[in-house]
């Protein structure tokens, strides 16, 4: 303790902390390296920014490959080390887990934010004017958004209502065919839906998506109910009208804690001793049948001679190992799982209007399907694909999808998409700046252009010439009745978003806007960065050799 008091005032930092820390501040030293830092990961996913953004190809460090355009998988597969970038890969994620769109956005802008505050200060204003006076603009922002709003979706089980909110979703992660996904997505959702709240609210883990290889997406659809990525056990394949027990636990003789030895002394014991462990189980697998069940689901082992009397009693037997699957298969057929072996009471028993065994791209799966929307609380969307990589991209998709619809439940207000809202705020908040006398003009005039790297980057993706379509962009906005013009990735033309049916979620726009000017904001108030020396001993150079050879 007396040695770590001795303060050597002339060794300044390096006296105080241990030996192997390093420490950058000043401009130079700390702000830009966390700017250059930040435009670098913006730069990369930028180009994945809407419908034709490009796709990723991604090894992780478990040699998978991860072929996508979605921002938020992107960066949750690099290991990515520089804290100030860490900063906007933490706020994308918070994006993707409360909203699922608009991660890119949160990153591109939130980088061109940085990249354009760089010039300020290199031109001489401190970093303390320009945060303020991008938070002004912030607030100017959020005061103008609310005004921009062109559509409001009331009727919130209304399928057509909700697949135009979310088709616009769709078709950044999988141009083409958001159609066929918004479709899918809003009958699994509705489906889930309880028929009697005023205020139906959406639980995401009830909407699932079971992927199956083979076939063209095309051939996806949503099952109201379960699907089970596996064969039944047993003879019995297939079950209609059918009650259902779920068990926690297997379906087999019970073993006792204590060791115990049996003594046998000749043949006849032998028999007796078996044909008794026999009686007891058909007993058993009788009285489950008297009940009238005739599908069974165990969450653990099914011995052989239990599955012998399940066979010879019609039963059919489903297997699932998931404690997760388990209680989404009871919402689904409305059952209780029992924990103990034996018959089920009424309240225990839930029922399926059809339970079969199918077989779909030579994978065989077990189907729990209900005819009516009030019979389940779950539903399954079964997509096809050719390959794996297409698959997983398709359910990000979906999932993003599901979130947005959830999102709608909650704020149902939409604003025009394709750039356009992000036009009208730079036009507005340029004006507010003329307005301003102080050195926040500056500030203020900046954050008002980062919006443009919305259209500029959609003109990019798409093949045309980002500066004069900026330009004929301003020069539509400028004109009357001109707020809701966008960039047309499919013409390169500006068009009429609003009316195009072309719209972004009014409470994501607000979520990405306030994540991206806090990450953004964060890391331009950091003048000083100090490391402390890394865990564990040194890491081994790459291709090092050894001295001796």
């Amino acid at each position: 303790m007396a040695k770590s008091m001795n303060l050597n005032a002339a060794a300044g930092l390096k006296g105080m902390l241990k030996d192997g820390f390093k420490t950058y501040d000043g401009l130079y030293g700390a702000v830009f390296r966390n700017i250059e830092a930040a435009k670098a990961i913006a730069g990369m996913v930028r180009t994945s920014l809407g419908p034709n953004g490009m796709n990723k190809l991604v090894v992780n460090h478990l040699e998978k490959i991860i072929v996508t355009s979605d921002c938020a998988s992107i960066l949750n597969e690099l290991e990515v080390q520089h804290p100030a970038a860490k900063l906007l890969v933490l706020a994308a994620q918070m994006q993707d887990n409360e909203f699922g769109d608009q991660t890119n956005f949160v990153v591109s802008f939130a980088g061109e934010l940085l990249k354009l505050a760089e010039e300020l200060l290199k031109n001489g204003l401190h970093t303390a004017e320009v945060v303020t006076g991008y938070q002004r603009a912030y607030q100017k922002t959020m005061e103008i958004l609310p005004t921009l709003v062109v559509r409001s979706i009331d009727n919130i089980r209304d399928a057509e209502e909700l697949k135009t909110g979310i088709r616009s979703v769709l078709a950044t992660k999988q141009f083409g065919y958001e159609d066929i996904l918004s479709d899918l997505v809003v009958q699994a959702t509705l489906t889930t839906l309880s028929p009697t709240a005023k205020v139906p609210k959406l639980n995401i883990d009830s909407v699932r998506i079971a992927k199956l290889k083979g076939g063209s997406l095309d051939q996806s659809n949503v099952i109201k109910g379960m699907v089970i990525l596996r064969d039944a056990e047993g003879l019995i394949k297939r079950a209609e009208n059918a009650k259902v027990a779920v068990f926690g636990c297997g379906i087999e003789a019970a073993a006792t804690e204590a060791k115990g030895t049996v003594l046998l002394k000749s043949a006849e014991e032998l028999l007796n001793y078996n044909k008794s462990e026999e009686r007891k189980m058909e007993e058993v697998i009788e009285s489950i049948a008297a009940t009238g069940v005739k599908v069974v689901i165990a969450n653990g082992s099914i011995s052989e001679m239990a599955q012998h009397f399940l066979d010879k009693f019609e039963i059919m037997v489903v297997k699932i190992q998931s404690k997760f699957d388990l209680r989404r298969i009871c919402g689904a057929v409305r059952a209780t799982a029992a924990v103990r072996l034996g018959p089920p009471t009424p309240e225990e028993i839930g029922e399926c209007s059809l339970v079969e065994v199918r077989e779909i791209g030579g994978r065989k799966v077990t189907v729990f399907n209900q005819v009516l929307d009030e019979d389940t609380t779950v539903a399954t969307i079964a997509v096809r694909a050719s390959t794996e990589n297409v698959l997983n991209d398709v359910e990000r998709a979906l999932d993003d999808g599901i979130h947005s619809v959830k999102t709608l439940f909650h704020d149902g207000r939409l604003l025009a998409g394709a750039g356009a809202v992000e036009l009208e705020l730079a036009r507005q908040l340029k004006a507010y700046a003329e307005e301003d006398k102080g050195l926040d003009q500056y500030a203020i005039r900046k954050f008002a252009e980062a919006f443009e790297v919305v259209p500029r980057t959609l003109a990019e993706n798409s093949g045309a010439d980002a500066t004069s379509t900026i330009h004929a962009l301003n020069t539509a906005h400028l004109a009357e009745g001109g707020k809701n013009i966008g960039f047309n990735v499919e013409d390169s033309v500006p068009f009429d978003a609003a009316a195009a049916h072309v719209y972004d979620l009014y409470a994501t726009k607000f979520n990405a806007l306030r994540l991206a000017v806090d990450a953004a904001i964060t890391v331009l108030k950091v003048d000083q960065i100090v490391m402390a020396k890394p865990a564990g001993g040194p890491k081994p150079r790459s291709g090092a050799q050894d001295p001796d050879m």
